[in-house]
């Protein structure tokens, strides 16, 4: 088999979310294979991550507010600014988490969750999705979760926003394949990263999610390195529409 099918060189990826943990180890990965990265995101500790990429390759970092649609307009002009280039990957990972009873559930925070989590990611895929159209091609890469299959417990808007992201990414590969964009999503699985530290540090949780964990550990970030890369290199270009569990076997359990 050719393997430069998993090749990402002279490609621009902008990866939203990218200086948290899995977003950065994504951004890693492209970086590896090749890509020009452009790290998106509000935490400005991205800033200093992202020295760490300069070794295998381009990568620059922006700070944007993503619940700001000019924001978010400008940022994508920068980038193909800097990256001195069309955007040829598009990841969207920002994410953030808030916990109560869902009869406690505060509105603010379903809004803010909605907001980062669901409403961002529509603004990238549109905005982004548009020009990639025009170039008549794309690779978009959407962060979704275990719960885009499952409830979860005191998330409802966590799990509302999953849910949203996977059928999301259905829609939009449903309208932009034949236009040459492929739209999947990648679904973690109980990952150890800052998101999870409660359940981590919870040793009820942390034994019940680890039962159901055939291979009996919590994955972390570098595990999504190969599936990102698979589905932002050519050796995706027949799959769309899909969203991919990488959770050491949780579902199936």
């Amino acid at each position: 088999m050719n393997t430069d099918l998993f090749s990402l060189a002279n490609k621009n990826a902008l990866v939203v979310g990218g200086a948290g943990d899995l977003g950065f180890a994504i951004l890693e990965g492209f970086v590896e294979a090749g890509a020009s990265v452009m790290c998106i995101d509000k935490d400005v500790k991205g800033k200093e991550k992202i020295k760490s990429l300069k070794a295998y390759g381009k990568a620059y970092f922006l700070e944007v507010d993503i619940t700001n649609e000019d924001e978010i307009i400008d940022s994508i002009t920068k980038s193909k600014e800097i990256l001195s280039g069309n955007i040829d990957i598009l990841v969207n990972s920002a994410g953030i988490q808030r916990r109560a009873s869902s009869e406690l559930f505060l509105k603010q925070d379903w809004d803010d969750i909605l907001s980062i989590n669901l409403t961002s990611a529509f603004s990238y895929c549109q905005i982004v999705g548009t020009e990639m159209i025009s170039q008549g091609y794309g690779k978009i890469i959407n962060i979704a979760s275990m719960q885009s299959f499952l409830g979860g417990i005191t998330i409802p808007a966590y799990a509302a926003s999953k849910g949203g992201i996977a059928q999301l990414t259905k829609a939009l590969s449903n309208d932009w394949a034949a236009k040459g964009i492929t739209v999947n999503a990648i679904a973690p699985g109980y990952m150890d990263t800052q998101l999870n530290t409660n359940l981590v540090n919870d040793p009820v949780r942390n034994k019940e999610i680890l039962s159901r964990i055939p291979i009996q550990r919590w994955g972390n970030p570098e595990d999504l390195k190969g599936c990102a890369v698979f589905l932002a290199s050519d050796a995706s270009k027949y799959v769309t529409g899909s969203i991919i569990p990488v959770d050491g076997g949780f579902l199936a359990r």
